[in-house]
């Protein structure tokens, strides 16, 4: 068997064990399946098992007891929400993170147009500079990202920071992603629409019309959202809708 094709293998033993610690099958302080019963009923060799065991542990899910076997952590039932980076490189993950935050950037708009201050406002400003400025993709990425933080700060309300600072540079689809597809969009012409969503966004808070807000937002998120749609369909080129 292959490096690549063992790795490929642990990879999907992984999730299926992590989808049974998740939904409970496997509850915090249970025992694993020996090595044995995983091999025969997943169809794989010890050495994926073990690679897939090993996985598990150093995130914290399994833990091995001499002369007992393996184990579901305690610390299982504390597992954290995450939205790693390898989730999302493909369309269909985008997908649905841009579906989890269309309400979350839709209330976080409306919020921010109520309760910003003139420093918010200013913040935001700078980040669209800094958008509009970028010739590197990545430099524009991460001014994105900053100004949906600077919106998040304008709520006030700290829970809202804290999710967009987890998220990061999550929060802004992987624009590779979209260009890898369509090679004939120009990054320029891509960032020129996203820019006027967030000049329409940024427009409404600084005029404090929450409905306003709310409005932009979601119609960015939505426009996002279709973008992603069409390319997951295989149809073409949806910049500016």
């Amino acid at each position: 068997m292959s490096i690549t094709k063992a790795a490929s293998l642990a990879d999907e033993l992984v999730r299926q064990l992590e989808r049974r610690i998740d939904s409970g099958e496997l509850p915090p302080g249970s025992r694993f399946p020996t090595e044995k019963a995983i091999t025969d009923s997943a169809g794989v060799s010890r050495t994926v098992v073990r690679e897939a065991f090993a996985r598990l542990a150093a995130k914290g899910l399994l833990e091995s007891r001499r002369g007992s076997g393996a184990y579901v952590s305690e610390g299982a039932r504390y597992r954290a929400f995450q939205v790693t980076p390898d989730e999302m490189r493909e369309v269909e993950d985008v997908i649905k993170l841009l579906e989890m935050r269309m309400a979350l950037e839709t209330e976080m708009a409306g919020l921010a147009a109520q309760r910003r201050t003139d420093e918010d406002i200013a913040g935001m400003r700078e980040c669209l500079d800094r958008m509009a400025a970028a010739e590197d993709m990545d430099v524009s990425v991460e001014a994105d990202a900053a100004f949906h933080a600077m919106i998040a700060r304008a709520t006030k309300n700290d829970y809202y920071s804290r999710f967009m600072d987890f998220l990061g540079l999550r929060l802004v689809p992987r624009r590779a992603v979209y260009l890898r597809d369509h090679p004939e969009v120009s990054h320029d012409v891509y960032a020129r629409s996203i820019q006027r969503d967030h000049e329409a966004i940024f427009a409404a808070i600084v005029a404090g019309d929450s409905a306003q807000s709310r409005r932009a937002a979601r119609r960015h998120m939505q426009k996002s959202l279709e973008r992603h749609r069409r390319m997951q369909a295989g149809h073409g080129d949806a910049i500016g809708v």
